[in-house]
């Protein structure tokens, strides 16, 4: 009787296992390994976007609270 080897793997299998390495790799890509991945960098750009839009809309509520201001201003100089 002939001691059991390394149980040999089918073309399939191999396929597989592969398959299985390419996706992990992604993964590791798209997460980081031990440095900011890829979701992390657009979670970053997503946030400084946020901002960015926030800032906007601050400036864009100054500039309508001072045109409103000058207008009153100018009816009350008619008057």
């Amino acid at each position: 009787m002939t001691p059991p080897g390394p149980p040999t793997m089918t073309d399939f299998e191999g396929q597989v296992l592969g398959d299985l390495r390419v996706l992990k790799s992604q993964i590791d890509q798209l997460l980081g390994i031990g440095q900011p991945g890829r979701l992390t960098q657009i979670e970053e750009r997503v946030e400084r976007h946020e901002r960015s839009v926030q800032r906007l809309r601050g400036f864009t509520a100054a500039i309508g609270a001072l045109i409103t201001i000058a207008h009153i201003a100018i009816d009350l100089l008619r008057r």
